[in-house]
């Protein structure tokens, strides 16, 4: 048995807002957007085969402890492009600071945090 991850969901405070630099920053495309639980709204956004839903409560979200700490939380995000400069240089476009640059096997990485304080790792893999 193989299973493949097709979408995780995630709170925001502004679906609209993240999925615009989404779009930028990785060429995705939503794929689906409306209504949601407990009278929110809900933008699920990516490729063919996985996305991202970008949820919000009717009431505004409030910011949370850090998740590194905390059982169940969400740590990161992991995108892998296929050039990591011109990423880099879209998620300062975007208005995010790139950090944690690293290189090593397999591949070259970096991090930055959106405007929610959502932790992104983005990493080109050696071919």
């Amino acid at each position: 048995m193989s299973a493949i991850l097709e979408h995780a969901n995630i709170t925001v405070t502004d679906p609209k807002t993240t999925a615009q630099w989404m779009q930028a920053v990785f060429g995705w495309h939503i794929r689906w957007s409306g209504a949601a639980k407990e009278d929110g709204f809900t933008i699920h956004i990516g490729g063919d085969d996985s996305y991202i839903a970008l949820y919000t409560p009717a009431t505004p979200p409030s910011a949370g402890p850090r998740s590194y700490g905390m059982r169940g939380g969400l740590n990161h995000l992991a995108v892998t492009v296929n050039d990591l400069d011109a990423t880099e240089k879209a998620v300062i476009a975007a208005g995010f600071t790139p950090q944690n640059h690293a290189d090593y096997e397999p591949g070259r990485r970096f991090y930055f945090l959106d405007q929610d304080d959502i932790e992104y790792e983005v990493v080109q893999y050696d071919d």
